[in-house]
C-alpha cells in the first residue's frame, strides 16, 4: 500500500532549522497581490500598501507562516514523510489551518518539526494531516496543518475523519471584496518555495487533470487573508489567531476572487468564489479567528 498509516503514525517527527528575513516576507508579499494600487489613476503606491512592501514600514502577514524558511510547503514535504509513497500528479491540497501563537517576525531563526498527525479514509481518496509547529528561543510561533488529499488510496478501512464543512453562513454578507489575480500570479507565488509543477508546466498541469496551471491554494488563502485584514481588521496583522480552510476548487491564473465575508463574534467567516466563472466556489469553510 503506497500509505502506510500505522508507520505513518507512528514515524519519529522530522525537525528543521529555518530561517528568513524581510525580502522573503516582501516577496511572499507581492506573490499574492500586495503593491497593487486600487486607484488605477494613480501612478502611486497606496500608501497602506507600503506596509507590505517597503522594508522600513514593514509588518508580515500570519499567512507567510506557510513558506516561512522557503521549504518544501506542506503538499510536498508530506509526501517524503515514512509510509508514504504517492505520485504528486494524484496529490492535492485539501485544506490549510494556521494558528497563530504571536506575531510572526520580519527577521526571524527558528526549529520547524513535521509530523503526520492523521490519515483519513475518505473511501475513494486519502487525507493526510501534515502538522509543523514552529518555535524559536522565545518560544512557540505557529503551528500548521496542511491537509493533503490523495486520489485512489483511500478504502483500507480507516477512520473517516471529522466532517469537512461548518456552519455555511446565511444572510446577505457584511463585506463583499473582489480581488484580481494576475497572469504570472502563480509565476510570481512560486518564487517564494512551491516548485510544484502543477502551477507552471502546462504538461504536468494535464497529466494532473488540468487544461492549464493553475493558482497555488496557497496563493488565494494568502490573497483572501490580506483582503479580510485590509478591509476588516484595520489592515492589523496582529489581530489574527488563527485561518482556516478548505480548497474547494481551483483558481486560474487572471480570474478575479469574489471574497464574502460575514461578522461573528471573534471571528469572521469567508466564502470565495471566481468571479469569471460565476461564483464557481473556490475556498469554503473558511474562518478567520481574531482579536
Amino acid at each position: 500500500m503506497p500509505i502506510d498509516p500505522v508507520k505513518a503514525l507512528a514515524a519519529e517527527p522530522r525537525t528543521r532549522e529555518i530561517t528568513w528575513d524581510h525580502k522573503d516576507v516582501q516577496l511572499y508579499h507581492l506573490g499574492i497581490g500586495a503593491g497593487a494600487n486600487p486607484d488605477k489613476h494613480s501612478p502611486a503606491t497606496d500608501a497602506d500598501e507600503l506596509r507590505y512592501t517597503l522594508e522600513s514600514r514593514l509588518h508580515v502577514l500570519p499567512s507567510f507562516a506557510t513558506v516561512a524558511g522557503a521549504g518544501a510547503p506542506g503538499v510536498i514535504s508530506g509526501l517524503s514523510m515514512p509510509g508514504v509513497e504517492v505520485e504528486l500528479a494524484r496529490v492535492l491540497h485539501g485544506g490549510q489551518t494556521l494558528v497563530v501563537h504571536r506575531p510572526v517576525p520580519v527577521e526571524g531563526r527558528a526549529t520547524a518539526t513535521s509530523r503526520i498527525a492523521a490519515v483519513y479514509d475518505k473511501g475513494k481518496a486519502a487525507i493526510l494531516v501534515l502538522r509543523t509547529e514552529v518555535s524559536d528561543a522565545h518560544g512557540p510561533l505557529w503551528t500548521n496543518d496542511a491537509q493533503i488529499f490523495v486520489r485512489g488510496e483511500g478504502g483500507f478501512g480507516g477512520d473517516r475523519g471529522p466532517a469537512a464543512a461548518t456552519d455555511r453562513p446565511t444572510g446577505e454578507p457584511d463585506k463583499v471584496i473582489e480581488r484580481p489575480t494576475r497572469e504570472d500570479q502563480a509565476l510570481l507565488y512560486r518564487l517564494s518555495g512551491d516548485w510544484n509543477p502543477l502551477h507552471a508546466d502546462p504538461e504536468f498541469a494535464k497529466l494532473a487533470g488540468f487544461e492549464r496551471p493553475i493558482l497555488h491554494g496557497l496563493c488565494t488563502y494568502g490573497i483572501t487573508l490580506k483582503a479580510v485584514v485590509d478591509t476588516l481588521l484595520d489592515g492589523d496583522v496582529a489581530r489574527v489567531r488563527a485561518y482556516s480552510t478548505r480548497f474547494a476548487g481551483i483558481v486560474l491564473p487572471g480570474e478575479t476572487l469574489r471574497i464574502r465575508v460575514w461578522r461573528r463574534e471573534g471571528s469572521l467567516r469567508v466564502t470565495v468564489g471566481a468571479v469569471e466563472r460565476d461564483d464557481a466556489p473556490v475556498l469554503a469553510d473558511t474562518i478567520v479567528e481574531h482579536s
